[in-house]
């Protein structure tokens, strides 16, 4: 099997989980790690037996990378991906993919003018029950859809951070929404703040209309003391529940409730392991560079709502 070689930048928590699974993968080599804190760098590059860089723009000459997981701090995570599009490599860059939708827009037709593939980190689109959600209201197996309510909410300890809970928590469910209503919101009014964490709001409420009239609602906060991932999909005919932390699915109607079975499934290998077919096999993307910037612009949108206490009506 030709296998694709990969390098990840960034060994926090999700560099290194990037780093474990395109090990464990049949279809990738990872040939490179890259940190700015050399110390790092060379301890995860030794675990799996691969170079270490802190230079990212030298470890992009290595003609052996193909693809590059882009896992900086959330202001770095544009710049480091615009180096590898210019360097002639795939990414998949974690979320947000940018500051501000200038940047993101710049990735996404950078991207296209050189022909590579690019991904946002949107991993809960790999959980096989939110797919069976997607598919359910596609097909409307739970009748007319009314309304969505996401929380993702967990005791989050003091921390060096650089974006507060809407760009690092709450944007995976703004992703959600567009992945199963297969719609655009109108607007977002949304309430936030900080409780504990001095520099970055640390929890938010959004609120999402659409054209239609469905309604999708989203809590998420770094202070409830147990962790919550969830999702609540209401029909005119039935409610599907999704517990994220356990994949498990209930599907309820005026008659019984169902669990369908799914098997368990690691969402960051699943994505990993799709990111490589699109670029080997030209598999259609699950999430585009365009779902990033969409997403980023309805995070900024609620930000904006927020601050000035109003309602934003998007494009």
């Amino acid at each position: 099997m030709n296998k694709t070689g990969v390098a990840v930048i960034g060994t926090g928590f999700w560099g290194k989980n990037h780093s474990r699974i395109y090990k464990e993968l049949e279809n990738t080599n990872l040939v490179a790690i890259c940190d700015v804190n050399s110390e790092r760098a060379k301890d995860i590059a030794s675990q799996y037996g691969v170079k270490a860089y802190t230079d990212s723009s030298t470890m992009l000459k290595n003609p052996e990378i193909q693809a590059v997981s882009v896992c900086t701090w959330s202001i770095k995570l544009a710049e480091e991906a615009l180096k590898c599009l210019h360097a002639g490599k795939h990414v998949l860059v974690e979320k947000p993919m940018a500051t501000d939708t200038t940047q993101a827009r710049m990735l996404v037709d950078t991207a296209e003018t050189n022909g590579l593939h690019l991904s946002v980190g949107f991993l809960m689109r790999f959980i096989p029950g939110l797919q069976q959600i997607k598919r359910a209201v596609e097909t409307k197996k739970i009748g007319e859809m009314v309304s969505a309510t996401a929380k993702r909410v967990t005791q989050w300890p003091e921390r060096i951070g650089d974006v507060g809970i809407v760009k690092d928590t709450a944007i995976h469910d703004i992703d959600v929404m567009r992945f199963i209503l297969a719609e655009e919101p109108t607007s977002v009014y949304a309430k936030m703040g900080s409780m504990r964490h001095s520099q970055f709001e640390d929890y938010a409420q959004i609120m999402l209309t659409y054209e239609s009239g469905k309604t999708a609602f989203i809590e998420s906060n770094w202070l409830t003391p147990y962790k919550i991932r969830s999702l609540n999909v209401t029909g005119s005919e039935a409610i599907m529940r999704l517990d994220y932390n356990s994949q498990e699915l209930l599907i309820d109607n005026a008659i019984e409730t169902v669990q369908p079975r799914n098997a368990f499934e690691e969402p960051l290998k699943a994505e990993l392991q799709h990111f490589i077919e699109c670029i080997t096999k030209k598999k259609k993307p699950i999430v585009t560079s365009e779902d990033g910037y969409k997403a980023l612009e309805i995070a900024l949108a609620a930000m904006e709502s927020s601050a000035k206490n109003t309602v934003v009506k998007l494009k």
